[in-house]
């Protein structure tokens, strides 16, 4: 379903719901509401069409209805929210529809609920809708809002107070009508403790909020100049640069930015940022983050940087953080056209602000104005030093080729709102271009090897056909300073400017540039200059008229009627604004086309007598014919301005009908006010009777008062004669309570060391019980273990026994064996003697040996066993140990028993 299809409905859907508000019609007006949703109407407010308008002049009004659903309110509000997606949809929403208002009422009807989703949509949107708009003191339903805002900043619900706080900063900013109304409030001053108190907020968001509050309020007061003196405005700038640079959401980036150029708008706190020892470095993290393809962000960066240059004192550091000298690096980058180019990019400050001059991202056309806007006042600054630089003139190096390519590109096929900002380009270039010429030779020869001729002429013919729409006798009507033929002029104008002043430089400028000026087309832009309301466009005008009034064909009667007829308009336009002319008053079509026919017919007899005539070389009829065009064109804008008067008689009729339609609701509503404030008067005159009967109830009550208050009287003479009594007695009582306070201060003192020492005492008593215990177990323990012994020592004993009697059997039997050895050596004495028995007494001593042997082996067989023995008494040992260890009580007894 196309976007017209979807209007009407949702507009009969409108109308059936303001007939009856039943719940078919709310469901068939949220079905169309998110049918309309789901289509992209960016430029549906920004059309002008009267469909639209309609629409949402129904839903405005839906919405401030009190009797409208809540679902169909809310989402009426989300679909104005996404309509409101564009700075020009904005202001067409606050001015033209009034929403501020009717938000402003919704919120006032559901302030006892703050915490509705309905009133933090409207939140919402209202921030929304009033960032970097001004909100007057007398918008309907203003002080109430403000009202709200002040009192739930103050409650503790974080939500609402972040939302709070958000719109609080659009409406204090640059707004001295609500600073004042603020200031006047009663409970202002709680107010600001409540905003102080929030600078100690964990959310970031919260804090700048507050921050942008407190120096819109309180900045020029003794509490701002201490909240924002020299010691705690570094802790802000090191804040508030951390926030643009590491901050994780744009809207708290968005606010940061705010802040920071509303500061350096106050002298002493720019002149403290002058000083800020970390400047260069924020300002280099600051110039990094334009490297991200991302125009909302770059747009207030490069805000910020435009405000910097505002300070003096910042611009001499803004360039040398801008051109910097790595700036030679460059040339050599562009010459490569590789990925080394990136690196480079992302390594200097400078090419980040050139990158966004012709930035293919969609939305980054005003980018690009603020960076031509930023670079010439910093090229201003750089030119203006005693000598320019080489980092200056390399990066004007790489500069130029960028902004000449940004000369390209008009195209009058893609409409008005593309040439118009085609036209503010090349005017934004050519100024850029000014400082580059008046400095030294050094700038104004790059200027002159990189800009041609042809260039200039291609763009002069350029404007100059769209201007004129390739028609001498045609051309647009003089109308406002921002109307199209005004920017037309504007840009136009600045070329032949630059052509000028290059004009002895370049090859073929100087006749390219008295040719233009002897065309006939030039005389509209230079009419409109000369009739301008701004200086510099009049001296440009001048300039230009100064250098073609010698020049022989250059059309001055031609254009002194077209300064008389842009004069003729501009007076008529005057008048028409102060007199209040009607809309009926504009001539109908068919006058208008009576005129049109006998304009035409009045060009073709002029066409036909100059053929009759073209032989003739009178200069007298040249000039009348050009009199004679010059009326024509006149006549035409004449036409052209009735065509639009018409259109913009209909267009009164619809914004007729429609604040028909807002003033019976405001009437509805009023009527119904009307009658609550009637019974609140009825119910006023009956509290002044019941108040009239009190009041002489009162009277009889003070004649009996006076009475009362002679009583009183001498009462107190009596009370003060006690009072002095008293005194003495409370002089007294002070010198005993001073004791009192001294003795009790002693008891205190005495308590707390008694009550220690009783602590210490008990712990020790504890101690000494426990040892106690241990002790009388020790001493069981030990008994036991000596019973133990002296049992293992009477074995042992009996095992010594053994021992001994085995050692006697071993010194017998070696008595034995010296026995036999002396009997050998008796022998072996007699062998001489015996030798006749030497066989036999051989086998004596053989056998003797064989004795001696198994005597051995009974040795060994003995003291194998004493070495079990003591094996059995080690076992015996470590069984005794083994027990000692482990044993205890009546358990250890046990043991004792089994062992």
């Amino acid at each position: 379903m196309d976007m017209t299809t979807c209007l009407k409905s949702l507009l009969l859907a409108i109308q059936e719901y303001r007939g009856g508000r039943t719940a078919q019609s709310a469901a068939q007006l949220l079905k169309q509401v998110k049918e309309v949703s789901g289509l992209k109407c960016d430029q549906l407010l920004s059309s002008g069409q009267v469909l639209p308008s309609e629409c949402v002049s129904g839903l405005v009004e839906l919405v401030g209805n009190p009797n409208t659903s809540p679902n169909v309110t809310s989402s009426i509000i989300s679909l104005l929210a996404q309509l409101a997606c564009g700075d020009d949809s904005r202001e067409i929403l606050h001015s033209s529809y009034n929403l501020t208002s009717i938000l402003a009422s919704v919120i006032h009807y559901h302030r006892a609920t703050p915490e509705e989703p309905l009133v933090l949509q409207c939140l919402q949107v209202l921030q929304k809708l009033t960032y970097n708009t001004r909100i007057f003191q007398s918008t309907n339903y203003i002080h109430e809002l403000i009202a709200f805002l002040v009192t739930n900043i103050q409650s503790n619900n974080d939500d609402i107070i972040m939302l709070c706080l958000g719109l609080m900063a659009n409406l204090c900013r640059d707004n001295h009508s609500v600073q004042s109304h603020i200031k006047t409030m009663d409970n202002v001053k709680s107010f600001y403790r409540t905003l102080i108190d929030l600078l100690a907020h964990n959310s970031l968001t919260v804090v700048v909020f507050t921050l942008s509050i407190l120096a819109s309020l309180i900045m020029n007061e003794k509490v701002g100049e201490k909240l924002f003196d020299a010691k705690n405005i570094y802790q802000t700038f090191q804040l508030v640069f951390n926030i643009i640079v590491n901050g994780d959401g744009t809207l708290t980036k968005k606010y940061s930015v705010d802040l920071l150029v509303d500061l350096l708008k106050h002298p002493k706190i720019a002149d403290c940022l002058t000083r800020y020892r970390h400047f260069s470095a924020c300002v280099a993290q600051v110039l990094r983050l334009l490297h991200f393809k991302d125009p909302d962000s770059a747009a207030k960066v490069l805000e910020l940087l435009l405000a910097m240059c505002s300070v003096s004192g910042l611009r001499s550091q803004l360039c040398a953080v801008v051109f910097r000298p790595a700036a030679p690096k460059l040339r050599a980058a562009d010459r490569k056209q590789g990925a080394g180019l990136d690196a480079e990019h992302k390594a200097e400050p400078g090419l980040a602000l050139a990158q966004w001059l012709s930035s293919p991202v969609e939305g980054a056309e005003s980018c690009s104005l603020q960076v031509l806007q930023l670079l010439n006042e910093l090229l201003q600054e750089a030119l203006a030093a005693d000598g320019v630089s080489d980092c200056v003139l390399s990066f004007v190096d790489m500069l130029l080729p960028v902004l000449l390519g940004l000369l390209k590109g008009l195209d009058p096929s893609q409409g008005d709102a593309h040439q118009r900002k085609h036209c503010h380009r090349i005017t934004r270039v050519t100024t850029l271009t000014r400082p580059l010429l008046c400095s030294e030779d050094s700038t104004r020869s790059l200027v002159s090897r990189q800009v041609s001729a042809q260039l200039c002429l291609s763009q002069v013919e350029s404007l100059l056909s769209c201007c004129h729409s390739n028609s001498p006798l045609t051309c647009l009507p003089p109308g406002s300073d921002n109307d199209l033929s005004q920017v037309y002029a504007e840009a136009l104008l600045k070329v032949l400017e630059l052509m000028s002043k290059l004009r002895q430089q370049v090859k073929n400028m100087e006749t390219s540039f008295y040719r233009m000026l002897q065309d006939q087309r030039i005389v509209t832009p230079l009419s409109l200059a000369l009739t301008s309301h701004h200086r510099e466009r009049v001296q440009t005008g001048l300039s230009l008229l100064f250098e073609a009034t010698p020049l022989p064909d250059f059309p001055s009667l031609v254009l002194g009627e077209s300064i008389a007829a842009n004069n003729s308009y501009r007076r008529r336009e005057a008048e028409l604004s102060v007199k209040r002319v009607a809309v009926q008053d504009v001539p109908s079509s068919s006058m208008l086309d009576t005129s049109s026919r006998s304009v035409h017919s009045l060009t073709d007899k002029m066409q036909s007598g100059l053929e009759l005539q073209e032989q003739v070389k009178d200069s007298h009829v040249s000039d009348i014919i050009e009199v004679y065009e010059q009326k024509l064109l006149a006549f035409a804008s004449k036409e052209s301005r009735l065509q639009d008067l018409l259109e913009a008689k209909a267009l009164a009729l619809s914004q007729a009908d429609r604040l028909i339609a807002q003033y019976r609701f405001q009437r509805a509503q009023t009527e119904s006010e009307l009658c609550k404030l009637g019974s609140l008067l009825k119910d006023a005159e009956r509290n002044r009777e019941d108040l009239q009967g009190q009041l002489s109830n009162q009277v009889l009550e003070v004649e009996c008062s006076k009475a009362d208050i002679e009583e009183l009287l001498q009462h107190n003479t009596r009370l003060q004669h006690d009072s002095e009594e008293h005194q003495v007695l409370k002089g007294a009582y002070n010198a005993l309570l001073s004791r009192f306070n001294e003795s009790e201060r002693l008891l205190k003192e005495l308590q707390a060391a008694h009550t220690s020492l009783t602590k210490q005492a008990e712990g020790l008593k504890k101690n000494h019980d426990a040892l106690q215990l241990k002790h009388e177990k020790t001493v069981s323990v030990l008994e036991e273990r000596e019973e133990e012994i002296r049992s293992l020592s009477s074995d042992l004993q009996q095992k010594n026994g053994d021992i001994a009697g085995l050692r006697a059997e071993l010194r017998a039997e070696e008595e034995k064996v010296k026995e036999k050895d002396h009997e050998r050596r008796e022998l072996e004495d007699t062998v001489d003697v015996l030798r006749k028995e030497l066989n036999k007494t051989e086998q004596a001593r053989k056998d003797a040996s064989i004795k001696a042997s198994s005597l051995e082996l009974q040795k060994s067989q003995l003291e194998t066993k004493l070495k079990q023995k003591e094996d059995e008494l080690n076992k015996h040992s470590a069984m005794i140990s083994m027990i000692h260890s482990l044993s205890s009580g009546k358990m250890k007894s046990d043991v004792n028993l089994s062992l």
